[in-house]
């Protein structure tokens, strides 16, 4: 189909970035866009907001189809919508979005009592006056009368810490202007601790902070000088212990302190060891003879993961209470007075087995394709109930409080999306032949009036890296977004390919490293599979972020054949030059997952698939949408800007397209750039979200020729 833009084709023009050749690292590299390093800087702001008026300008045709889709999705939300509600030192608390605005209020009760606001985040947006407001932490101290709460205004993830003296509703003077995700108060609510991150955004210290001081004073409790592994604190369940994790690529440490006394010095559960993982819930009354211990989550001797008890008096000593399951990934445990849930995946499917205290275990499960049970939130340990949610992308989430010993369910809380007509849509999961054996599976849905005939456009999603599992906890609305696709006869699939942690941890193997271009050769015969029969194989347009953005790009550069379209949402593709240079963010603590191309092998590996370095053909390239953000610092601006300046480079016509007038003819290239407040999975804000999604759906839909009004 053809789409116009308003403005005549030879006004539109596309930007050119300079080249200036220098060397990359001792690798003996040349990148000719190597100044692509400071979004500041003003030569390089400038190209980044020429590539915004340009995709602006290329688009604006959709614009009439972005204000319909979006119409279609706020349409779907409630006026006002509340959180599922969860209990805490004798209050019940619950986020609740009043009508109109884009961020929550957090707001208590107490015994049947009116609800009161606690902190109001859209007004904290709104005095913030940047457009991007996101919360890092929001922790209520032990006894109820603290708020610990910190918030990020651009986009880069720097969270300013504060502290909130509920019986006034008035911040304390105690302002942190640097920390990270995580945090845990002492027993007497008196301290708190928090994480920071260096200059390449690893968290690496822990800090101990003592309300009525200055924290600028705040003093180190452990730093971690291994630039591979991440700090993470969190206070257990029961309130007793606070837990420092250090995090490395398939290894773990583990740190206890009691919280009764932050000052004193936290002690090694289980000293590091490579290859070895562990994660200890506390867990008092479940060990022998009703002992006081953790229950510990570790993949020593188990790749797929075990259960073992350690007492509180010993907690490196191990005695096993569940032995693998190599058909099921154990990835957690929840404890509670009257059991423990573990979180599971099998058959490709994330699940629960709850093990009550003296009666048998069972199941929990989503019935529905490519759907998941999860837990919820449970802040109470002293419980013989769990809150958990069932949830699939068709299908909003439900809260079930669940009896342990019974497993009688009641339901808690159902997430909404107006207008929705239950039944109308329909999920399968297929399985996806590889020669080497493997079976990917892929998760289709459809209106139900949408036949699987090979006649039908199709949007591809995939991710495929770190172990992490496509799921509707994903991060996208999918109840308010996935409707306006299917209702106009579009087939939405998500693809399972090795590097991801769907069929448990050899899944993720066997996608990574070395083998890393699995993860692409399973997704384009995914691709393949669905254009043998389900869909209209001219018409699939394909998308991911982030390391699934780098799977875009490998894809746009080893099958562009395939695709009528390719998004690719800050996409990593620049690879061998990011992970040559260890001071930009992530990517030490990344050679574990990509290799460190200072080797020859895992040089090679890299070469062959890096999207910077293996641009499809001129002639050869469907259409591009490629996303950045210039305060993201999990995947720099720089890297779809280099992109998108080389693409332009190759073709003479540096990216317009076949036909100028179309945002989505063959050849075109567009880079949108987020050149104010904004963060690495695109905007902040509920409606800020859906406004995106129907921004980047429009493109989608264009590309797939099924840009019309639904037919439903």
């Amino acid at each position: 189909m053809v789409i116009k833009d308003n403005a005549p084709e030879r006004a539109v023009v596309p930007p050119l970035a300079p080249r200036r050749e220098r060397p990359t690292s001792n690798s003996g590299r040349v990148d000719p866009y190597g100044w692509m390093t400071d979004p500041a800087d003003p030569p390089l702001a400038a190209y980044l907001q020429a590539e915004r008026d340009y995709y602006d300008a290329r688009t604006a045709g959709l614009r009439p189809l972005v204000d319909e889709l979006a119409a279609e999705m706020v349409a779907r939300v409630p006026d006002q919508e509340p959180s599922a509600p969860w209990e805490q030192g004798g209050y019940r608390y619950q986020y609740v979005y009043p009508a109109g605005a884009d961020h929550p209020r957090l707001v208590r009760s107490a015994a049947g009592g009116a609800a009161r606001t606690l902190l109001d985040l859209q007004r904290v947006a709104d005095a913030g006056g940047t457009g991007y407001c996101e919360t890092g932490l929001v922790q209520v101290s032990p006894d109820g009368q603290l708020l610990a709460w910190s918030v990020d205004l651009s986009g880069d993830e720097v969270y300013e810490l504060r502290f909130r003296d509920l019986r006034t509703g008035r911040d304390l003077v105690d302002v942190v202007p640097r920390s990270y995700y995580g945090g845990a108060w002492s027993a007497d609510s008196s301290a708190f601790l928090y994480t920071v991150h260096d200059d390449a955004y690893r968290p690496y210290q822990v800090r101990r902070h003592v309300l009525g001081t200055d924290p600028a004073d705040d003093p180190v409790v452990l730093e971690e000088d291994d630039e591979r592994f991440e700090v993470e604190v969190d206070a257990s369940r029961t309130g007793a212990w606070v837990v420092i994790r250090l995090v490395a690529r398939g290894t773990t440490e583990e740190w206890l302190l009691a919280s009764a006394d932050l000052a004193a010095a936290p002690e090694v559960v289980r000293s590091r060891q490579t290859g070895v993982e562990y994660a200890l819930e506390h867990a008092p009354g479940h060990g022998p003879d009703g002992e006081d211990g953790f229950l510990v989550v570790t993949n020593l001797g188990a790749p797929e993961f075990r259960l073992a008890w350690a007492p509180v008096t010993d907690p490196a000593r191990w005695t096993e209470v569940l032995a693998e399951d190599p058909a099921v990934r154990l990835h957690g445990v929840d404890a509670f007075a009257g059991g423990y849930l573990l979180s599971v995946r099998q058959d490709g499917a994330a699940a629960l087995r709850v093990h009550p205290s003296g009666a048998a275990p069972y199941p929990i499960r989503c019935e529905v394709a490519g759907g998941m049970a999860r837990m919820g939130r449970n802040e109470e340990y002293d419980s013989d109930t769990a809150t958990v949610v069932l949830e699939s992308f068709l299908d909003p989430a439900v809260h079930l409080d669940v009896t342990l010993a019974t497993g009688a369910r009641a339901e808690r809380h159902r997430s909404v999306a107006v207008g929705v007509e239950g039944g109308a849509y329909r999920s399968e999961r297929l399985l996806v032949p590889r020669p080497d054996g493997a079976q990917v599976p892929v998760v289709v849905m459809r209106h139900r009036d949408t036949d699987l005939n090979g006649t039908a456009p199709c949007l591809l999603y995939g991710y495929g890296s770190y172990e992490a599992s496509c799921d509707p906890d994903w991060g996208i609305d999918w109840w308010r977004t996935l409707p306006s696709l299917l209702d106009r006869g579009v087939v939405f699939a998500v693809g399972h390919p090795r590097g991801g942690g769907e069929q448990g941890r050899r899944w993720w193997l066997d996608g990574h490293l070395g083998a890393k271009p699995n993860t692409f050769d399973d997704q384009a015969a995914v691709a393949d599979f669905l254009a043998d029969g389900p869909v209209d194989g001219a018409r699939i347009v394909t998308r991911g972020l982030s390391a699934g953005g780098l799977l875009q790009g490998a894809l746009y550069g080893r099958r562009p054949d395939r695709f009528a379209g390719v998004l690719a949402e800050v996409p990593f593709v620049d690879v061998i030059t990011t992970m040559l240079d260890p001071s930009l963010p992530l990517t030490v603590t990344e050679w574990e997952e990509w290799g460190d191309p200072r080797e020859p092998d895992a040089y090679e590996v890299m070469a062959s698939y890096s999207p910077i370095d293996n641009r499809p053909p001129v002639a050869a390239r469907p259409p591009l949408l490629a996303t950045g953000a210039v305060h993201d610092p999990r995947v720099l601006v720089r890297e779809p800007a280099k992109w998108v300046a080389a693409l332009r480079h190759d073709d003479p016509d540096a990216g317009r397209g076949t036909y100028p007038g179309s945002p989505v003819s063959p050849r075109t290239v567009l880079f949108r750039c987020e050149t104010g407040a904004g963060a690495h999975a695109g905007p902040p804000g509920r409606y800020g979200q859906l406004h995106y999604e129907a921004e980047v759906l429009a493109w989608c839909l264009a590309a797939m020729g099924a840009a019309v009004p639904p037919a439903r």
